[in-house]
């Protein structure tokens, strides 16, 4: 019986339809622009200077649609953050969530070796806080990451975070 199961879901595989000639196949993410974060995929140990920040592991999910990190901070934060290639807007985006209930829902570009963040979030206070983060590939292997704010519509910026990842082991 077993055999048969295997011999059928073989046949129904081998059975399904192929696009008519002339049409598209079904999209996927394995064009050249859903590969364009992959630099980030990893297990990380993250310093700001000469200081721990945390560590960071990056993987690729969903059949790589997805670039997942897995942040835990030195001092006990932790977030998550779904990356993807967004292919109806040319765009990459990121949709960020910590254990505070921060959310962070940035849109981007890639080039040159660096993926550029930017969106905005709203204090409860009513302030709008506009975001922009960079991923810098470096020739080392190290990726940095800035993280900068402004509360003044973009006039003038501040540093939250800048870290540079270093691959463990």
């Amino acid at each position: 019986m077993p055999k048969l199961r295997v011999i059928c879901a073989f046949l129904a595989v081998a059975a399904a339809p192929l696009p008519a000639p002339g049409q598209q196949p079904p999209p996927n993410c394995k064009g050249a622009e859903h590969r364009q974060f992959d630099f980030w995929v990893g297990d990380w140990v993250v310093l700001s200077g000469k200081d721990t920040a945390g560590g960071n592991n990056v993987t690729l999910e969903e059949s790589g649609c997805i670039v997942h990190e897995h942040w835990i901070g030195s001092k006990g934060g932790t977030g998550q953050s779904f990356n993807f290639f967004d292919r109806a807007d040319g765009k990459w985006h990121q949709l960020w969530v910590d254990n505070n209930g921060m959310v962070l829902r940035l849109s981007g570009d890639y080039a040159d070796g660096k993926l550029s963040y930017s969106g905005e979030t709203l204090r409860r206070n009513g302030t709008r806080v506009l975001h922009r983060l960079s991923f810098t590939k470096n020739p080392d292997g190290t990726v940095r990451q800035l993280w900068e704010t402004s509360v003044d519509a973009g006039n003038t910026w501040g540093v939250v975070f800048d870290g540079v990842y270093y691959r463990k082991g």
